[in-house]
């Protein structure tokens, strides 16, 4: 797909958002890509993320794991493409781990997805838990890489659309000195 038909998917779903945002990176940002309501369409994600399946389809894939919550749909739609099992991360007490007795096995190659990059934080936790399973992360893939490939996550890494949004520290956001009030749409809280 090409940018322009991408970004046209998140208008028409309402999904790209303007106003005043914290982000789940603690950053302040005048653009939010809430994917889930992309997400809820099920034949915009099986094209979105066919672009996915494809780049990765040649790659020895075990397991594809995503981070909850915005992570799931797009990892099970992924691995769901490539024919692969699926596992997913939560937070118990803030920290990301596996639960509901899903294992990574030692030796695995693993693909992880996520639905939006700014910083890369879920990602390299999520990478953090697969490299403590002796297992091996492969790929990287994302519906929507804010950081327009800047993040390097040193493996191979797919998105579907790559943007560069501007992402502020709180005490630099010039939006903080309108009447714009900040507000935080995503699925995760900060403390």
């Amino acid at each position: 797909m090409i940018k322009d038909e991408v970004i046209k998917i998140f208008k028409e779903t309402n999904a790209l958002l303007n106003g005043h945002f914290l982000l789940t990176s603690g950053k302040h940002s005048d653009t939010y890509f809430q994917c889930a309501k992309v997400l809820e369409h099920p034949n915009h994600t099986q094209n979105l993320l066919s672009e996915i399946v494809e780049y990765f389809k040649s790659y020895e894939i075990d397991v594809v794991i995503a981070p909850a919550m915005g992570g799931i749909i797009v990892g099970y739609e992924v691995a769901r493409g490539l024919g692969k099992r699926f596992v997913f991360t939560e937070r118990e007490n803030g920290k990301m781990t596996l639960r509901r007795n899903f294992q990574i096995e030692k030796k695995s190659k693993v693909l992880v997805c996520e639905d939006v990059t700014t910083t890369g934080g879920s990602v390299f936790e999520v990478m953090e838990i697969v490299k403590n399973s002796e297992a091996k992360v492969v790929g990287v893939a994302m519906i929507v890489d804010r950081s327009n490939g800047k993040i390097n996550f040193g493996v191979p890494t797919k998105s579907v659309l790559k943007l560069d949004v501007i992402a502020y520290e709180p005490a630099d956001c010039p939006i903080c000195k309108t009447e714009i009030p900040l507000v935080k749409p995503g699925s995760r809280s900060l403390k």
